[in-house]
């Protein structure tokens, strides 16, 4: 097990990415910040309907994507689909004033099956809308792609994946983690407020867990 600090670099189909522990990847040649499923509003919803659940994990998300666009200073910020968890609430509009305030920097979305709001409240906010986007050779979309052509890389959400790992002991944790397979990735999860499913790489996948404020390579074990 190879330790890195907060953030490792990574090529990927020819191209240089940089994976940070707070769950998002930057990609350098164009300057783009990629995060995926953030949930905003998730709590909201839930304590709408009458379910008791902190509701401090809604301005953390927030607080942790300003720190990395102050840290990284991206032109693109790519949300790789379900960037909003439910229908209108007023965690919306606190999102909007982080858009306003850095509008300098494109904010874009590749729909997810959580984005069900109108057109209209992606227009308000200035949010381009995709419902896939290639840029080079990598497809960026929200459900990985079940087809994949040889020269293209596919990068994907969705699936909010975790890994298994196990101790010399009984000890064992479940993390979230990158995961890059031969041609195609998929990225954690970026909210807080949500679950993992555990994956099963294969031998020769690359699989970087999240522990903490470390990124760390797991493909060995």
């Amino acid at each position: 097990m190879s330790r890195t600090e907060s953030m490792t670099e990574l090529i990927i189909a020819g191209e240089k990415f940089s994976l940070n522990a707070h769950k998002a990847l930057y990609w350098d040649k164009h300057k783009a910040l990629l995060l995926a499923d953030l949930h905003l509003g998730k709590v909201n919803h839930f304590r709408r309907a009458g379910i008791p659940v902190p509701s401090k994990a809604n301005d953390r998300n927030l607080e942790v994507m300003i720190e990395l666009i102050q840290q990284l200073k991206p032109s693109r910020l790519i949300c790789l689909g379900d960037l909003f968890h439910s229908h209108y609430n007023q965690e919306w509009e606190v999102f909007g004033e982080v858009i306003r305030h850095f509008n300098h920097i494109s904010f874009e979305l590749v729909m997810g099956n959580h984005d069900i709001m109108s057109d209209l409240q992606y227009q308000r906010k200035g949010i381009v809308v995709h419902d896939q986007l290639q840029i080079d050779n990598i497809i960026l979309t929200h459900h990985p792609l079940e087809e994949i052509e040889a020269t293209q890389y596919n990068m994907a959400g969705h699936i909010h994946p975790g890994v298994h790992l196990r101790g010399k002991g009984r000890q064992a944790i479940t993390l979230p983690c990158f995961y890059f397979g031969k041609n195609q990735a998929v990225l954690p999860a970026f909210g807080m407020f949500t679950g993992l499913a555990r994956i099963q790489p294969k031998k020769e996948d690359k699989v970087f867990a999240i522990v903490e404020d470390k990124v760390i390579d797991v493909s060995i074990l």
